[in-house]
């Protein structure tokens, strides 16, 4: 039994005393966000004291009195107005500790979700467009989600779904057509875009020839048009897998708008009263939601991203029945997906009750933001290859044995790390300088605290000294250095509570805050002592530092980060 178990169980009796009769389960308990305030804490004499009248401050007195002695726990004390903070043992961190070397690998799973089927989608970049910084977002974020989800104990399925058909499309070929540029090109297709989406808006003809083309590409009637299709569909997809492997993201299903397409103007027409007509489109009235209404067949009889929506999640659950169905895109599509959600509610309510939508902020450069109708754009991978081109020069001074590999390593920490570090919803002005920094609150940081810990590991392997954690070693002065060993011990035991959470709130940036701190501490412990010191307490010291690499390591393959041995 942990002691959060101990300390819940021993809090329902010492209610119970007092007449409160409660389940371990709807007990509060937390972990403190400061160290300072013990290792766990309670509001449980807050939550209840209205019930029986009793001023807060005076309930917790009294809960403190019924608790007796709980295995693992030091001390106990009452804070205003009402707290109960409490203080593990030497002993139980020691344990903890122990159980992070003893069992690497599983440190910080859980089975919240044991059993459970989730398929998470994200990415999505369009064939005939370029992968912008926003794809980039949504990979990094739906990867972590992924692997936090995985974590939990679920089945998961990575998705990737892409437009593949569609006005962006007819624009590219339409300028493709007119250049005579070669599709097979991958780079040759972003260009073609930006021009086609240029001359759609500022020419009437040409947005007639392109409207016309658009149907064309759906009917596959042009042999042409559909030679063209094919080769730049293939060159955008081969270009996005070199992307992936880079980022570290192998997906499990890809589905295409050519394929929903169909299968949501189905699922429209065949449901008159929910999608009626309007001016010629077919529409879904979302006013009765407290929405708007929304195009789902326009009047040329093509559909729109909405009906495509539909399609997707019947075939989601068709490809693969799932308990939960993840989604990542900008907020800037937040309200189409409320529409769309609605609408799903009334054709397929038993789909719309396991759909959920995580929508990310936009990435902003000091320029601004980058907008692909424009032709001025940073794609995501010309960022990656701008930050591996300033890693270079590091990895080539570091102790790595590949430093062309460290220095891509660097560069997708970087980006990841300044997409992950905040709430999901929230924009980014991408700081190259900082993202790159050692100094800290940045994925190298974080990647050359796990190298540290790693090297004084294998310095102490090859001095002799074998990790061994030992009650006798464990400080009892208060100088700066034992404090600081006791803040990295306490923080490492906290890593599967902040997993848990994380995943709970698919909320990666709540491990990302953890980790940092946690490395923070670390590095400000491994500047105040000597780790390797000859002494008697130097296999104990070495136990807690492999506790950290092992507890880094863990966090940053949850972000989707490497983990580099050396640096």
């Amino acid at each position: 039994m942990s002691v959060a178990e101990i300390i819940r169980k021993g809090l329902v009796r010492s209610l119970d005393t007092v007449g409160i009769k409660v389940v371990a389960e709807n007990v509060s308990l937390e972990r403190p966000k400061e160290l300072s305030h013990g290792d766990y804490a309670t509001g449980a004499a807050l939550q209840y004291a209205k019930q029986i009248g009793m001023p807060p401050i005076k309930l917790a007195e009294k809960i403190v009195a019924g608790l007796g002695t709980l295995d693992g726990v030091k001390s106990v004390e009452v804070v205003k107005p009402g707290f109960i903070n409490f203080r593990l043992t030497p002993d139980a961190i020691n344990a903890v500790l122990q159980e992070v070397i003893s069992n690497e690998k599983a440190w910080g799973k859980n089975k919240s979700q044991k059993g459970s089927r989730v398929m998470v989608e994200y990415t999505d970049p369009n064939p005939f467009k370029e992968f912008h910084i926003g794809h980039l977002m949504s990979n990094a974020i739906g990867e972590s989600i992924s692997r936090l989800v995985q974590y939990s104990g679920a089945e998961v399925k990575r998705a990737n779904y892409q437009g593949d058909v569609g006005p962006h499309v007819a624009k590219a070929i339409w300028s493709i057509q007119k250049n005579g540029w070669d599709a097979h090109d991958a780079k040759v297709l972003g260009k073609a875009y930006a021009e086609g989406a240029k001359a759609y808006e500022s020419d009437t003809n040409v947005k007639s020839e392109i409207d016309a083309l658009n149907s064309k590409i759906y009917d596959r009637s042009d042999k042409e048009i559909n030679a063209i299709y094919d080769a730049g569909r293939e060159a955008s997809l081969k270009h996005f897998e070199e992307i992936y492997k880079t980022l570290g993201t192998k997906f499990d299903f890809y589905f295409f708008e050519g394929e929903t397409a169909p299968k949501g103007m189905e699922i429209v027409r065949a449901n008159k009263d929910v999608f009626p007509e309007s001016d010629g489109a077919i529409v879904f009235k979302g006013e009765r939601h407290g929405l708007h209404t929304r195009v789902f067949i326009t009047s040329r009889g093509l559909p729109t991203y909405e009906a495509k929506e539909l399609g997707l999640l019947e075939m989601k659950a068709e490809k693969w029945p799932f308990d939960e169905s993840v989604t990542i895109t900008a907020n800037e599509q937040n309200e189409y997906f409320q529409v769309v959600k609605a609408a799903l509610g009334e054709v397929l309510p038993e789909l719309a009750s396991k759909v959920k939508h995580v929508s990310h902020g936009m990435m902003r450069l000091t320029s601004g933001k980058m907008s692909s109708r424009t032709g001025v754009v940073i794609t995501g991978e010309s960022l990656i290859e701008e930050l591996k081109e300033r890693a270079t020069a590091r990895a080539k001074v570091s102790r790595s044995d590949n430093p062309a590999q460290l220095a891509e390593q660097i560069a997708i920490s970087a980006i990841k790390y300044q997409i992950l570090r905040q709430a999901s919803g929230r924009d980014i002005i991408f700081d190259r300088e900082r993202a790159l920094s050692l100094e800290g609150d940045s994925g190298p940081y974080l990647q050359y605290a796990h190298a540290r810990a790693k090297q004084v590991v294998e310095r102490a392997h090859a001095e002799g000294i074998k990790p061994k954690l030992d009650i006798k070693a464990w400080p009892n002065d208060l100088s700066a250095g034992a404090l600081a060993q006791a803040d990295v011990s306490r923080l490492v035991t906290r890593f599967p509570e902040v997993v848990l959470y994380a995943a709970n709130e698919l909320e990666p940036h709540l491990l990302v805050n953890y980790l940092i701190g946690l490395a923070g501490a670390f590095n400000s412990w491994y500047a105040q002592v000597h780790i390797l010191d000859g002494t008697k307490e130097a296999p104990h010291k070495v136990a807690i530092v492999d506790a950290v690499r092992a507890t880094l390591k863990n966090g940053l393959w949850l972000l989707g980060i490497s983990a580099p041995e050396k640096m």
